[in-house]
């Protein structure tokens, strides 16, 4: 019982700094993204380009920061450590139900040529 509950807890600290992490990379993005722009629009970063830079950066970064988001919101909250016990358990479960169908294969062969 207490090593559930001490587990619960990890997985809520872990969970927590996840989120955190993700809500920093945000307001990275936003800051970042608002330097971008400023200094090709207003600096001049970039003036001798054809293109607009700073466009292609903040979409490349988005891009990133989606990625991020799918991580900690999607894949890690179904794909976390109880889905995986779970996945090796069924596992195990195939593989012993297969073992035994073998065994009583292999006793009906012996016992038929006995």
């Amino acid at each position: 019982m207490e090593k559930e509950v001490h587990e619960q807890y990890e997985y809520a600290r872990r969970r927590l700094r996840q989120k955190k992490i993700l809500y920093f990379h945000f307001v990275l993005f936003l800051l970042g993204s608002l330097f971008l722009f400023i200094a090709n629009r207003f600096f001049g970063f970039g003036a001798n380009t054809d293109q607009n830079w700073c466009i292609w950066g903040i979409t490349t970064w988005f891009f990133i920061f989606i990625l991020h988001f799918i991580k900690v919101y999607i894949t890690d909250r179904f794909m976390n450590k109880k889905w995986e016990r779970e996945q090796i358990d069924r596992l195990v479960a195939l593989q012993q139900k297969r073992i035994s169908q073998l065994e009583s294969k292999i006793n009906e062969d012996t016992d038929n040529k006995i």
